[in-house]
């Protein structure tokens, strides 16, 4: 799971950017960034390894040093920032904080996502979800497995992560889409229509309603969820769910039981108060979208390039023991959550450009993941590049993804059970590539095999 953003880009002043300073950067569209990003990127990261795009109202990060950099310098690049909408809907979080308050809101979370807790408690669900839905595909010899297996699999084991278990998915899944459709309405508000233009101000009406409405849909949905999450952290079983444990826990005796590879930088502060329920609510809503939407995607994507690659098939069914880094390097070569978000908090040059305080800087994950100067050949698909797990599709420095173990779990569960089906090949009646500007998997994956 990578942290889930959502940008409004209308708040901050334009920085001081002279015409033709960055041209490529000026070329380059969304609907370039959405379909195929990778060449736009590697000249990019060439030639303007920190550019300004108009087409984002920011700055883009696309060589692997400079990428670090930023997510590694809280201090200097933050998450903490009005335009992040989330946090207007579900609260205060580790998504949306720095420094000692992102430590508090984190730390209680990272004994219950550190690898040795998640195999302990969840290896053997997701191995057995994954399996069950392969086999309920299996008589069909065709199927579409980003919706029939990735999807599923992926609300499946947040909610059980979550103590969400007995959950209907369809209402979980409900959940999600209104509380995203929520923040998704926040961020488009500050489009005004122009003065004395009617159709322009019919249109803004009628935008606005929808906005209201996504917003009231949005509200109800986080106060069901929100009950449903209250009665976890109230119930009283044993061991305590992940929830309840992370409401119990504060200050330095929860640091000193969670030192792990997803603790990197938080604060050891001996007195920092226990999260109330309501901000145990917050991040477990955050958890959960990230959980849905990345996790889909790496599990889709990491299916897909091994299908693409027939000879790199062959490798992994030879040796199973090559699945972990197959998904690393389909994590490196196509992250699934492509971009993370940061603002300047002051003035600062970076790569040669000269950033302004309260400039969106956005890194591109997809960019650094194929840079030449850490990954050789970086646009290859291989399965035992020795390098894979360095990659930084799942961040870097505090922000480093909480969900990272699972997520691999889940996506390594998934292929294992895929590869059951004989035959495996993708239906060359329904091509399918990665697509999206922000989150990037196929919009199907239909594939077939012998019955």
């Amino acid at each position: 799971m990578v942290k889930v953003t959502f940008r409004d880009q209308n708040g901050g002043a334009r920085p001081a950017v002279g015409p033709g300073a960055f041209p490529l950067g000026a070329a380059i569209t969304l609907a370039d960034l959405d379909h195929d990003p990778h060449p736009w990127l590697a000249r990019l990261r060439d030639t303007e390894p920190v550019s300004w795009l108009p087409a984002l109202y920011g700055w883009v990060v696309t060589r692997h040093d400079l990428a670090v950099a930023v997510m590694r310098d809280s201090a200097a690049f933050t998450v903490d920032d009005p335009r992040f909408s989330t946090a207007r809907v579900v609260g205060p979080s580790m998504l949306s904080l720095d420094g000692a308050a992102h430590g508090r809101h984190r730390v209680p979370f990272t004994k219950g996502f550190g690898r040795a807790e998640i195999h302990a408690r969840l290896a053997g669900f997701v191995v057995a979800e994954a399996d069950r839905l392969v086999a309920a595909m299996r008589p069909d010899g065709a199927a579409d497995l980003r919706r029939g297996l990735a999807g599923p699999l992926a609300v499946a084991v947040v909610a059980e992560a979550l103590g969400l278990g007995d959950a209907d998915p369809a209402t979980v899944l409900d959940w999600y889409a209104a509380i995203v459709g929520s923040v998704s309405a926040l961020t488009g508000e500050h489009s005004p229509a122009r003065p004395g233009d009617d159709a322009h101000e019919d249109q803004a009406r009628r935008d606005q309603a929808r906005r209201d409405q996504a917003r009231a849909a949005g509200a109800e949905a986080f106060g069901s969820l929100s009950a449903r999450l209250t009665a976890v952290i109230g119930s009283a079983s044993e061991p305590p769910s992940l929830l309840a444990a992370a409401a119990g826990a504060h200050g330095a005796a929860a640091v000193n039981t969670a030192r792990d590879d997803t603790s990197e930088n938080v604060s050891d502060d001996a007195a920092a108060p226990a999260l109330t329920t309501a901000e145990v609510i917050s991040n477990a809503a955050v958890i959960m979208f990230g959980g849905i939407e990345t996790t889909e995607g790496m599990i889709s994507n990491v299916i897909l390039h091994l299908l693409q690659h027939p000879g790199q098939l062959a490798l992994v069914r030879e040796d199973p023991g090559l699945v972990p880094n197959a998904v690393e390097e389909s994590l490196r070569l196509e992250p699934s959550a492509a971009v993370v978000d940061r603002y300047a908090t002051r003035d600062i040059t970076l790569g040669g450009a000269r950033i302004r305080a309260g400039d969106l800087v956005t890194v591109s994950l997809a960019g650094a993941g194929r840079d030449p100067a850490m990954y050789p050949e970086p646009d290859a698909f291989d399965v035992r590049r020795p390098n894979a797990r360095l990659s930084l599709a799942f961040a870097h420095g505090p922000h480093f993804c909480l969900g990272a173990h699972l997520a691999r779990l889940e996506a390594q569960a998934a292929v294992c059970a895929a590869l059951t089906l004989p035959e495996l090949h993708l239906d060359p009646a329904h091509p399918a590539a990665p697509r999206g500007l922000v989150f990037r998997k196929p919009p199907s994956l239909r594939v077939r095999w012998a019955s």
